[in-house]
């Protein structure tokens, strides 16, 4: 027996494996992954074998959502250890496809993101939710799962995958699932690896302060000035440079002036060294 999951390459062979299920009456659940995968992403990978018959990850690192100065050519990739991780997880099936067949020759169309990509990372990474959308509506497309599981950490990209399967009438349902800590509490992210270890002692600091953040401004805090207060906190730390955080409205993430009667969310972005690390919490 393999010790690794199976895997398949082409989307031929992908539909004639899911189309043998869709038989059978069985339901789907999608893990869209970029490899380089951590218990963060195991977890996911349990829930949609809890929630759904069967468990379908796809490994495709996009280079639509990178901008050329971005980290596409060095992002970590380790296969091998993936399928691995995957077959002790029971995944039923990886989808793993090359970029010429996810983009074959002549591709020309793309999902424009809609109102929640406009600013944050949108602001600090131009047309990257436009290759996260056109990426994901392919992989809904291809895999066709009733249900689509996706980590809190990327708590934009998860907003605004959500305005899309809403405004497009996707027939499937996204879930999102609180970001996985390490116990310093440091979000888990394949980024991580890239960390020194003097930075690796600094980078929990995000979350400690994000989350007091949080739990100033549900106590009534004044927000301009507890986000002021969190930047320097971030500086003092060693963050080279905070590139935004921000309290949003957790729906639509339209500014929030004051702690009202919505959900609000904390989210940050900033430099270790050469690592952008991103974190999120609930106000």
């Amino acid at each position: 027996m393999s010790d690794t999951a199976k895997i398949v390459r082409t989307l031929h062979d992908l539909r004639k494996v899911t189309a043998k299920w869709r038989e059978r009456g069985h339901t789907i659940g999608l893990v869209p992954t970029m490899g380089a995968l951590h218990a963060g992403h195991i977890s996911l990978v349990k829930l949609a074998k809890k929630k759904t018959d069967r468990a379908v990850v796809s490994i495709f690192v996009n280079p639509t959502q990178f901008a050329p100065n971005e980290d596409l050519s060095r992002y970590p990739r380790d296969e091998a250890g993936d399928l691995k991780k995957l077959h002790d997880a029971n995944a039923d099936l990886v989808w793993a496809p090359s970029v010429a067949e996810m983009y074959p020759e002549g591709f020309s169309t793309g999902v424009r993101a809609g109102s929640t990509a406009k600013d944050l990372e949108g602001t600090f990474r131009p047309h990257h939710f436009d290759g996260v959308a056109t990426v994901c509506a392919k992989l809904f497309n291809q895999v066709t799962p009733d249900v689509a599981f996706f980590g809190e950490k990327d708590f934009q990209q998860l907003t605004v995958l959500r305005q899309m399967v809403r405004d497009l009438d996707m027939p499937l349902k996204l879930v999102g699932v609180p970001t996985k800590r390490d116990v310093d509490g440091l979000a888990l992210s394949s980024r991580n690896a890239y960390l020194s270890e003097a930075e690796r002692k600094i980078a929990p600091e995000l979350y400690a302060v994000i989350s007091a953040l949080a739990g100033d401004v549900a106590a009534g805090a004044d927000i301009p000035s507890g986000v002021a207060n969190a930047k320097r906190k971030l500086a003092s730390a060693g963050f080279a440079k905070v590139d935004y955080i921000e309290i949003r409205d957790a729906e639509t993430l339209e500014p929030a002036a004051t702690a009202g009667g919505r959900p609000l969310r904390v989210l940050a972005a900033c430099w270790l060294g050469k690592t952008r690390l991103i974190d999120n919490v609930a106000v």
